[in-house]
Order: structure tokens, then C-alpha cells, then sequence
């Protein structure tokens, strides 16, 4: 098992190596010596990665690196690993079974399970197969230890003690079948909300746009869904939101928003739209691509009440004063390194197991 201290280091070169990498990617003009080899690799990477997956754009992808970049740090790793007492982690297999809905979604629970000292064994989404391993053979490079805690699967999943798995609710049923055996964290389908009182600055719609937009919607931490007071009016939000209109050039965007607005037309469907979002009333969480879902609210303290006991449906709230542990305006994509999926602590999990 290598040391802490060897790859906690490991991690931070990792990070330093992403904040240089995105530097780089902004301004190819200037020369990084001591990395350029390893750039021009993550270069053709990046395209690999568009080109297997269209929502895989490059601005999306260097948002997650640069967002990484600002968490492997030694104080922010430090500060995170501070109330663990990482000695009385057991040697272990842990299989990794990763969602492929955004980039790099499952770097966390590779992570959480190299920096307690397990092994790895993963088993990417066909949405996301080009990415990991680059990274893990940079951290191999950097920490030549790593090479024994790191192996990637593309069959049956063998020799593991523990299992983590991001899925649907569907999938889940399968992971438990399984998995169950095992001790384990299956997760299911989640999203994120945000709640309007109508009082909101054109500011905090605007950083909403970026809970909205970022990802093309696609992750768990993305607002889906909002809850706005009877007789509020869309029209100041739809302004807030404008300048994220060129999402609507790319292509599999828009072939999702013509494709749904025209399902909803043909049923006689009630949407509020701005020609590249859509806004239908629905009770659900989870909205289709280019649409939000909205249902209005009456009493606050009973929108409390049924968000509590729909909280395992939810991942982040999004709101300003609303209620306790709800998330700023334009930061569900920023996740510190002790906002666990499913508020799942990953690394208590894992030192028990």
C-alpha cells in the first residue's frame, strides 16, 4: 500500500498539473518545458473524448479539469482528510463502477479510494473511457507506486471487497442483484432544484443560468427543477438567462430542444420558451434536455415539509435564505471535496469497510 504522504503528493502534482494544462490550453503560444510533452497528450485526448462523446466540448471538459485544478491542492486535500483517521484503513479491492453523464463524474470515488489506500478497480461508462486512464497513467508517471492500486476492467468485475456504483434506478436494481453481497454505495437517479421567492437580483438569476446550462443539464448537481411563488412572473429570469442563448448552436442541444418542444406542442402541452429553453409546469424532477420543469408554491413552510421528505430525490437545493444547507446561486457545479453524491460520506464508507 503506498504511503499517504507519496500519494497525497501524487494527487497535488495531479492538480498542479491541471491548473498549468488549462493555463496552457488558453494561451498555446507560451512554452511549458517541463510539461509540453505531457500537454500535447492531454491535447489529443480532449479531441478523443469530443469526438466519442459530443457533449464532451472542450469548454466543459476544462471547466471540470480547472474545477479539479482548485481542489488538489495540499490545503484543500489536507483540510478535507483532516477528520479521518486514515490509519485504520484495511487493505482492499474497491470496484468503481462509473456514470458517464459528464466528464470526469467519477473522479471523486477514484480518489476518495486511492488516497485511503485502496486498490482500484474500474469499470468505466462507454460515455467516458478516454479520460481516467490518461489521468491514471499521469499519476503512475508522477508516483510509479500507483501502478499495483490501479487496474481498468471491461468484463466481469472479479476479486473486489467493496463496490461503488453511479447508475439510474433502473441500473441500481441490477447493481444490487449483483453487488448486494458486497458492501457497497449504489446510487440512484437524483437532481438538483432551486427555489425562487420572486425577489431574486438579475445577479443570482444569471448564476442560475450556470446550475441550469453547464453540462447541457446533464449532471445530477444541475437544476432541473424550480419552485417559484403563485403568479410569478418568468419574464425578468428569461432576461437574466439570455446570455446563455448560444448554447442552442450546438447540435445535439438543438436537436433535442426542436425534438422536444415539437412532442410537446403535438400533446397540447403549456410551455414558456425563448428559442433555446423550455419551461413546462410538471410535478417530476428530472426534465428532459433544453427544459426546466416548474411548479408553483403557495407556503413556503410546506415546500420545506415536502422537499424533507423528498430529499432523497434531490442532490443539491438551490436558493438564498430559504433553508438550511441550500446551495448559493450559480455553484451546484462547484462541489467542494465534502460534497459527497447522494450525501454519501465515500470516505467514511470505505475506512469502515
Amino acid at each position: 500500500m503506498t504511503d499517504l504522504r507519496l500519494r497525497l503528493n501524487a494527487f497535488v502534482k495531479l492538480g498542479s498539473f491541471f491548473k498549468e494544462y488549462c493555463k496552457y490550453a488558453k494561451n498555446k503560444t507560451q512554452i511549458y518545458d517541463n510539461q509540453y510533452a505531457w500537454f500535447v497528450k492531454f491535447d489529443e485526448i480532449l479531441i478523443l473524448a469530443g469526438h466519442r462523446n459530443g457533449w464532451f466540448t472542450l469548454e466543459n471538459i476544462l471547466f471540470s479539469v480547472e474545477s479539479w485544478a482548485d481542489l488538489l491542492t495540499p490545503s484543500e486535500l489536507e483540510s478535507w482528510l483532516s477528520s479521518y483517521d486514515l490509519n485504520k484503513n484495511k487493505p482492499k479491492s474497491v470496484a468503481l463502477i462509473m456514470a458517464g453523464n459528464i466528464p470526469l463524474v467519477g473522479f471523486h470515488d477514484f480518489l476518495s479510494a486511492l488516497i485511503t489506500g485502496s486498490k482500484v478497480l474500474v469499470k468505466l461508462s462507454s460515455n467516458d473511457k478516454i479520460l481516467l486512464p490518461f489521468i491514471a497513467q499521469y499519476l503512475i508517471e508522477v508516483e510509479p507506486s500507483l501502478k499495483d492500486q490501479i487496474s481498468f476492467s471491461e468484463g466481469k468485475l472479479e476479486d473486489f471487497d467493496a463496490v461503488i456504483a453511479t447508475g439510474s434506478d433502473n441500473t441500481s436494481r441490477y447493481f444490487e442483484h449483483y453487488f448486494g453481497k458486497k458492501p457497497n454505495i449504489i446510487r440512484r437517479n437524483r437532481n438538483s432544484v432551486a427555489i425562487l421567492s420572486g425577489n431574486e437580483t438579475n445577479d443570482e438569476l444569471a448564476a442560475l443560468g450556470e446550475d441550469i446550462f453547464r453540462y447541457y443539464g446533464l449532471g445530477c448537481r444541475s437544476v432541473s427543477k424550480l419552485f417559484v411563488p403563485v403568479n410569478y412572473n418568468f419574464d425578468a429570469l428569461f432576461k437574466a438567462l439570455y446570455p446563455f442563448n448560444t448554447i442552442i448552436e450546438q447540435h445535439k442541444y438543438a436537436n433535442n430542444y426542436d425534438y422536444n418542444k415539437a412532442v410537446y406542442l403535438m400533446s397540447l402541452y403549456k410551455i414558456l420558451e425563448n428559442g433555446f429553453l423550455m419551461l413546462k409546469e410538471d410535478k417530476n424532477y428530472a426534465s428532459p434536455i433544453a427544459t426546466v420543469f416548474y411548479e408553483y408554491y403557495e407556503s413556503p413552510e410546506e415546500l420545506k415539509i415536502r422537499l424533507a421528505n423528498e430529499k432523497d430525490r434531490i442532490q443539491c437545493l438551490v436558493a438564498n435564505g430559504f433553508i438550511e444547507d441550500e446551495v448559493a446561486f450559480g455553484q451546484t457545479q462547484k462541489p467542494s471535496l465534502t460534497d459527497y453524491a447522494d450525501n454519501i460520506d465515500t470516505v467514511d464508507f470505505l475506512l469502515k469497510t
